[in-house]
């Protein structure tokens, strides 16, 4: 069974200058404290990474996992689905950039399936966790670079 969850946040940053964080891959390993590599492999005409190989600390081990990136709401929105995963069937999910005041309202939509089966209120403590961390990180990251 599929997990979706939705997490909001509101950044006292821009939100260009939340997307550019966001879309910064190489410097993940800088904000995200789970992130033990990460590499693009592809990038689209515009040099936009396209797909993107990371390795994370999950569920107590690691995970590999591939995601795939959509522009064409850029830069309000960024969207991507997961194309190869050691964990996860699915792991699929979009950033929303939404003026706010004088920051930006940050939203998470996260789509997780895993491969093996455990109970879903796991799963749900677990996407829980993920959007909160992310969205916790990417705030102190945007707001020290703004």
């Amino acid at each position: 069974m599929t997990q979706r969850a939705t997490e909001s946040i509101v950044v006292n940053a821009s939100p260009r200058a939340v997307y550019d964080v966001v879309t910064d891959f190489e410097h993940y390993a800088n904000w995200v404290g789970d992130l033990k590599r990460i590499e693009v492999v592809q990038r689209d005409a515009e040099g936009r990474a396209l797909e993107v190989e990371f390795r994370a600390a999950a569920f107590g081990r690691s995970t590999t996992y591939t995601l795939r990136y959509d522009y064409g709401r850029a830069p309000e929105q960024l969207s991507w689905h997961q194309i190869e995963g050691d964990l996860t069937e699915t792991l699929n999910g979009q950033y929303r950039f939404e003026p706010s005041g004088g920051g930006t309202k940050v939203t998470y939509d996260l789509e997780v399936e895993l491969l093996v089966p455990i109970p879903s209120f796991i799963k749900s403590r677990a996407a829980y966790r993920i959007q909160t961390q992310a969205l916790h990180e990417l705030k102190a990251r945007a707001e020290q670079l703004a």
